[in-house]
């Protein structure tokens, strides 16, 4: 029995320990394809326009707090945007300074500060800044959408 025990026991904690490092790398890669859609994200924001990334990158029941109003679902978010247009000279940067995973991989979050920027009174440019925070869900096809922001 002592032998049985002398064997086996050491091969079950190197099969788990094993499973664990494997976990441990897929929570990392998942980190990286998040913090990679907020990069992506922004990067649109800049290049495309913001009502067009936010658009792109929600998710179909995705919620978006804007002026202390969730606005429900892709639909109402892009009726915001309409209702509420941009003009180009708008600009938002970001930048995730954390990120983490579920252990599943099907829940993110990131959150970081952002700069809203915008022509002012007398042409000087105006400078908002706060935090953002940014829920992420796993898509049927791999991709991360938003489900909050």
């Amino acid at each position: 029995m002592k032998i049985l025990i002398r064997t086996i026991l050491p091969i079950c904690i190197f099969l788990l320990s094993s499973q664990l490092g494997a976990q441990d790398e897929s929570i990392e890669k998942w980190k990286k394809e998040i913090v990679q859609t907020e990069n992506d994200f922004a990067e649109m924001a800049k290049t495309d326009g913001i009502s067009k990334a936010f658009l792109h990158y929600a998710a179909e029941g995705a919620v978006l707090k804007q002026e202390n109003t969730l606005h429900i679902g892709k639909e109402a978010i892009a009726e915001f945007y309409k209702t509420q247009p941009l003009p180009p000279a708008v600009s938002l940067t970001w930048t995730p300074d954390f990120v983490d995973v579920s252990k599943s991989g099907d829940l993110g979050y990131t959150y970081g500060y952002y700069i809203l920027s915008y022509p002012g009174p007398e042409g000087k440019t105006v400078e908002n800044k706060g935090v953002f925070h940014t829920v992420w869900k796993r898509q049927a096809d791999g991709t991360w959408k938003f489900v909050w922001d």
